[in-house]
C-alpha cells in the first residue's frame, strides 16, 4: 500500500495537468489511467486527431478544388487515406509521449490501470498488468472525463454506425455520411469527410445548429457550410436505424411530429453530445452521487465529501479541454493551500470548421434575456486586407460592450484563424477592458487581428475601413 498527497483518477487534460501542477508544487502525486497512453479522449480520440484530419483535408481540398491553381500552384492531388491516417496516428503518439515525459520530469507516478474509490482516502486500482493495488491519499481528484452520449434506437458498432472515435478512423471515404447532431463534433468531423469527397447530411433535432452559440454567428456558419455542400435537416428526430451489408437506413420524423421519412447512408455518425463518465467509480463508498445528467456537483472543485475533488467534463460547465485544464490548476493550488479561481465567464469556445468560429463571453440572446443594455461593433473579413489577399473573406468579428461602461461582454467571430484571434479578447475580458481599449491599441498590419480592432471602433460608430 502506497501513500500520497494526491491521487488523480483519469489522465485527460484535467487529470494530467492536475498531476503535473501537483508535482511542480512538491506534492507526492499518482495519476491512475487505464489507457495504454496518457492524454484521455482529447489527445487520443478527440481534439488532437480530429485537428490532424481537419488540417490534412483542408490541404487536400485546396489542391483538388482549384484553390491552389488560382494561386499559380498547379497540382493534381491523389488521396492516400492510409497515409493521412498514419500521420494522424504519428502526431497523436508524439503528443501522448510528451505527456509521459512531463510526468517523469515532474515526478508524477503513472499507475496503469482502472481506479475506483474504496472509501475515504483510498483508491483501488485494477492494474493493467493484472492484480490490484490500493493507494492511500489525503486527496482524491476525480478527472474521468466524458463519453459519447448514446442515441436510443441507434446501436453504435463503429462499423456502419459510428461515434466520434469511429469517425476518426474510417477505412474509406463515405459516399454519403449522415451526421446526427449539429454540434461542434458533428460539424467538424462532417466537414473533414465532405472535403475528402463525401456527400454529408446533418440531422438535428433542434431548429438551429450549435445551440448556445450566438445566433447570428450560428446562422452564418450554417449558411457557409451549406454553400460548401453540406445539407441540413433541422427540427428532425431520428427514431431508428437499420444496418444492412453496405449501409444504414435511418428512420426520421419531424421533431414536432408528422409523417415518417427514410434516409439512406453508407455511414452514420452519432454526435449528439457527451455525458460524464462516472461508471464503476465507487462513489457510493464515500457517499457521493450524481445528478440525473450523471454530473458530480462541486463547490470550487470540492465535492460534498472532504478530500474528494472533481474537475473537467465530469462536473458542471462546458466540456472543453482548456476548461478542464484551468480547473486542474485551480484545484491543485487549493489543495496546496493557495488561493485560486476559475473565471467561467471567460472560457472561449472554438469550432474548427473552415472558416473557424470562436467566441468568448455572452451572446446577444443572452444579453437580451438579462435585459442588459449593450452596443454592437461588427466588421466583415471582406474588408480586412490580409483576408482579402489570402482569399479568406467569409465571416466577421462582432464585439458586444456594455452600453454604459463600454466593458466588453462578449466577442463572436467567424472567419480565418479566429481560434487564434480569440485569445486577445480572453485577456481583455480578464482585465475588464473596454471596447475603446481595443480600438485605441495598435495592431500589426496587414493581419486578420485588425478586424477585431475595427469591430471595437464600430462599437462607438467610427469604424474606418468599412
Amino acid at each position: 500500500m502506497s501513500s500520497y498527497d494526491v491521487v488523480i483518477i483519469g489522465a485527460g487534460p484535467g487529470g494530467y495537468n492536475a498531476a503535473i501542477r501537483a508535482g511542480q508544487l512538491g506534492l507526492k502525486v499518482a495519476c491512475v489511467e487505464g489507457r495504454e497512453t496518457l492524454g484521455g479522449t482529447c489527445l487520443n480520440v478527440g481534439c488532437m486527431p480530429s485537428k490532424a484530419l481537419l488540417h490534412a483535408s483542408e490541404l487536400y481540398e485546396a489542391a483538388a478544388d482549384g484553390e491552389l491553381s488560382a494561386l499559380g500552384v498547379e497540382v493534381t492531388p491523389t488521396l492516400n487515406l492510409v497515409q493521412m491516417m498514419k500521420q494522424k496516428a504519428d502526431s497523436v503518439e508524439a503528443l501522448t509521449k510528451g505527456v509521459e515525459f512531463l510526468f517523469r520530469k515532474n515526478k508524477v507516478e503513472w499507475v496503469k490501470g482502472w481506479g475506483r474509490i474504496d472509501g475515504p482516502g483510498r483508491v483501488q486500482v485494477k492494474l493493467s498488468e493484472g492484480g490490484e493495488r490500493v493507494l492511500e491519499t489525503k486527496n482524491i481528484v476525480i478527472a474521468t472525463g466524458s463519453e459519447p452520449t448514446p442515441l436510443p434506437g441507434v446501436n453504435i458498432d463503429n462499423a456502419r454506425l459510428l461515434d466520434s472515435t469511429g469517425a476518426l478512423s474510417l477505412p474509406e471515404v463515405p459516399k454519403h455520411l449522415v451526421v446526427i447532431g449539429a454540434g461542434v463534433i458533428g460539424l467538424e468531423l462532417g466537414s473533414v469527410w465532405r472535403r475528402l469527397g463525401s456527400q454529408v447530411t446533418v440531422v438535428e433535432y433542434l431548429d438551429r445548429i450549435c445551440p448556445g452559440l450566438d445566433g447570428e454567428t450560428a446562422k452564418t456558419l450554417q449558411r457557409t457550410l451549406s454553400k460548401q455542400g453540406m445539407s441540413f435537416k433541422l427540427g428532425t428526430k431520428v427514431t431508428g436505424a437499420k444496418v444492412g451489408k453496405s449501409g444504414v437506413s435511418l428512420s426520421l420524423e419531424a421533431a414536432a411530429g408528422g409523417a415518417a421519412q427514410t434516409l439512406e447512408a453508407d455511414y452514420v455518425l452519432v454526435a449528439i453530445g457527451r455525458r460524464p463518465y462516472t461508471k464503476d467509480l465507487g462513489l457510493e463508498s464515500v457517499g457521493l452521487s450524481t445528478d440525473k445528467r450523471g454530473m458530480l456537483g462541486n463547490d470550487k472543485h470540492q465535492s460534498g465529501v472532504p478530500g474528494v475533488w472533481v474537475i473537467g467534463d465530469v462536473t458542471s460547465g462546458p466540456m472543453l479541454a482548456h476548461k478542464a485544464e484551468d480547473e486542474a490548476v485551480a484545484c491543485i493550488e487549493r489543495i496546496a493551500g493557495h488561493a485560486a479561481e476559475v473565471n467561467y465567464g471567460v472560457i472561449p469556445g472554438v469550432i474548427y470548421t473552415r472558416p473557424e468560429v470562436a467566441s468568448v463571453g455572452k451572446g446577444e440572446e443572452e444579453l437580451k434575456a438579462e435585459g442588459r443594455a449593450y452596443k454592437v461593433g461588427k466588421f466583415p473579413f471582406t474588408a480586412n486586407s490580409r483576408a482579402k489577399i489570402n482569399h479568406e473573406t467569409e465571416g466577421f468579428v462582432k464585439i458586444l460592450a456594455d452600453a454604459n461602461t463600454d466593458q466588453i461582454l462578449g466577442v463572436h467571430m467567424i472567419g480565418p484563424s479566429v481560434g487564434e484571434l480569440i485569445g486577445e479578447y480572453c485577456v481583455a475580458m480578464e482585465f475588464s477592458a473596454s471596447a475603446e481599449d481595443i480600438a485605441l491599441t495598435c495592431h500589426p498590419h496587414p493581419t486578420r487581428s485588425e478586424a477585431g480592432r475595427q469591430a471595437a471602433m464600430g462599437v462607438h460608430g467610427w469604424t474606418m475601413q468599412a
